[in-house]
This record gives C-alpha cells, sequence and structure tokens, in this order.
C-alpha cells in the first residue's frame, strides 16, 4: 500500500471515529440524536468522505508546503544579508 493511500484511510479513520465520538457526547449531553444504525452509518459516509478529501488534497497541501518553506528560508537568508 503507498503511503498516499495509508495516509488518506487513516484521515478517514480520524474522521469516522471524531464523528461517532461528537454523536455519543451529544446523546450523553442531550438525548439521542440518532439512532446507533444511523449514526453509524453517518459515521461511513464521514468517513469515506474525509479518506477520499485526504488522498486529493495530501499532494496539494504538500506541494504548497513545499513551495512555502523554500519561499520563507529564501526570504530568512536575504535578510541575513
Amino acid at each position: 500500500m503507498e503511503p498516499r493511500q495509508k495516509s488518506a484511510l487513516l484521515w478517514g479513520a480520524v474522521g469516522f471515529m471524531s464523528f461517532l465520538v461528537l454523536v455519543q457526547g451529544y446523546a450523553l449531553l442531550r438525548e439521542p440524536l440518532v439512532s446507533i444504525m444511523q449514526g453509524f452509518s453517518v459515521a461511513v459516509v464521514v468517513g469515506i468522505g474525509t479518506a477520499a478529501v485526504a488522498y486529493v488534497l495530501e499532494y496539494r497541501v504538500a506541494a504548497w508546503s513545499a513551495r512555502r518553506a523554500v519561499r520563507t528560508g529564501a526570504d530568512a537568508e536575504s535578510d541575513d544579508e
């Protein structure tokens, strides 16, 4: 498995579990918003969506970060002179 795929799957798992935690927290503080199966179904959709967005955007975010680091490094070198 490619690192990019593994990263996307892990982000999907984070999205899945985060949604379940939010639903459970709401149920503890107020009242159940959805049934267990409805919550699980929506969490699966959230996890798949999170994984897909992470897979698509990871390359773009990495490229943007690399460009920003190079630009910041060049600015720092010009300040030293």
